[in-house]
């Protein structure tokens, strides 16, 4: 399983979504459990357990 995940520090916490799946959220103290709990919503994603789960598509656009 691979994903990209998006992130940012606050308020010294991480916070971040995975690539295709922005409405899904999370966050955490550290790095390794923000990937965690997104690794987590994205096997519940892949499992159907997240039914309205669509992911978005990513295009490169030249300027």
């Amino acid at each position: 399983m691979e994903f990209k995940m998006l992130y940012k520090r606050k308020g010294g916490w991480y916070i971040g979504h995975i690539q295709e799946y922005p409405d899904y959220e999370s966050q955490g103290s550290s790095l390794d459990e923000l990937r965690e709990n997104l690794r987590e919503i994205y096997n519940d994603i892949n499992r159907g357990l997240v039914p309205d789960a669509e992911p978005f598509h990513l295009m490169e656009v030249a300027a």
